[in-house]
């Protein structure tokens, strides 16, 4: 999820505060190899035709399990299964993932992590944990992943839209409020570099709103899957997540921007741990 830096009114701040599923670009890398380019295909092949086959499940998923799940849960935990699949597929990409016990699985909380590349999205999957993803509301429009997304009931955003970001916390805070958990990037765009960005205060203010506790993830490796440069397979990656102790806002007075600066400061330590 991008941020818009030009908006600066109090109420349009909102807009910079959170964070999810999102896309950017930076300077372009060297050429890829021959090899490189046959695994690149291969791999986005294999997601093309993978795609319509986990849909179609998906698509079972959610007519058998509807009407006794409505927080659609089952359908969560298939999609975990979809999005590590291209870890289970891709013998060059290594994933270990630390804590995920922490995470409830029911009770509300803020999972916020901090954000490398398209390949955490796969990565945050592995938790295997209910929550409801907040992305940018084009994703939603892509074939397949999006449909899935719409049926997995995750909260859209449309990126310097007030209405639109009133609406996601809305939702936000009504997902909370029935115990389910959100995940949001709130540095809010990928980072060049791998060094965690500046929070934005939208994820610990509803977690401040809600009384519930910010569960922090950190991860790192993950920027050389799918690198905020482009699509291309280039290299091993050895990706790591650890899922920290809940932290309550209470803590610190319910001063938001206290608890977001701590909180990313201790993201920012253990990802340093993360090698």
């Amino acid at each position: 999820m991008e941020t818009n830096e030009k908006t600066c009114s109090p109420k349009s701040l909102e807009v910079q505060e959170t964070g999810g599923l999102n896309a950017n670009s930076e300077s372009s890398p060297e050429p890829a190899t021959l090899k490189q380019w046959i695994g690149t295909l291969a791999f986005w092949l294999f997601v093309a035709v993978s795609c319509v086959v986990m849909f179609i499940g998906a698509l079972f998923v959610f007519l058998v399990t509807a009407p006794f799940d409505p927080k659609r849960h089952v359908l969560h935990l298939y999609s975990c299964f979809w999005g590590q699949l291209y870890f289970y597929v891709t013998p060059i990409w290594k994933l270990r993932i630390e804590g995920r016990e922490r995470i409830p699985w029911r009770g509300a909380a803020v999972l916020i992590s901090n954000h490398q590349s398209l390949g955490d999205i796969l990565v945050l999957f592995g938790l295997y944990r209910p929550f409801k993803w907040v992305s940018k509301k084009s994703i939603f429009k892509v074939p397949f992943v999006g449909w899935n997304m719409r049926l997995n009931k995750y909260i859209p955003l449309v990126r310097g839209d007030r209405g639109s970001i009133r609406k996601m916390m809305n939702e936000c805070r009504s997902w909370l409020d029935r115990g389910v958990p959100v995940l949001m990037f709130p540095e809010g765009t990928r980072s060049p570099d791998g060094n965690v960005l500046p929070f934005k205060d939208g994820a610990f203010r509803l977690a401040v709103e809600a009384d519930c506790p910010v569960i922090p993830i950190a991860l790192n490796g993950t920027a050389a899957t799918l690198p905020k440069n482009g699509y291309m397979i280039r290299k091993k990656a050895n990706c790591r997540v650890r899922v920290l102790p809940p932290i309550h806002p209470a803590e610190f007075g319910h001063d938001v921007a206290v608890f977001r600066d701590h909180i990313r400061d201790v993201v920012d330590t253990e990802r340093r741990k993360l090698t």
